[in-house]
């Protein structure tokens, strides 16, 4: 018996489409935030050093982001050349792919996922600065439902 194929589920502009950005897209999509408006060509240049593709394989996953919704394109003044530009501010879709890293990665203990970054990376001085920032909001908004139970 022959199994029965199912269509995948295309995400349209109305979900936020992050949920599933494979690195690939991710790289581009940072390109996409680094310089926009860009072109194809430039996000190519931009991704060389640290993920060499072809031309056609750039245009390919910005064809896809802009399936997720997560960026736009017009036409270039000059030739053939779109620019590309996001839909969606950067710190939406960070926070999007963080919550969910957290989620998999540290089964969604924020603290174990700090230390983890900070000892991966420490920070600058303004860094502490603006962590410290964050950290006193995070201190006055902190939920109790997040909150482990300890085991005596």
């Amino acid at each position: 018996m022959a199994k029965k194929r199912t269509k995948k589920k295309k995400a349209t502009a109305q979900s936020d489409g992050v949920e599933t950005l494979p690195p690939a897209e991710l790289d581009v999509l940072a390109a996409v935030y680094a310089e926009a408006p860009v072109t194809a060509g430039r996000i190519r240049e931009i991704m060389e050093k640290y993920r060499p593709m072809a031309h056609g394989s750039v245009v390919t996953l910005l064809t896809r982001l802009e399936t997720k919704g997560l960026v736009t394109k017009e036409k270039g003044p000059v030739g053939k050349a779109f620019l590309f530009k996001p839909l969606k501010k950067p710190e939406q879709v960070y926070k999007k792919l963080v919550k969910e890293m957290v989620d998999r990665l540290f089964n969604g203990n924020t603290g174990a996922m700090a230390v983890s970054l900070l000892e991966a990376n420490p920070p600058t001085q303004d860094e502490v600065a603006e962590i410290q920032k964050a950290l006193n909001s995070a201190k006055k908004k902190a939920k109790k439902t997040r909150t482990t139970t300890r085991r005596r």
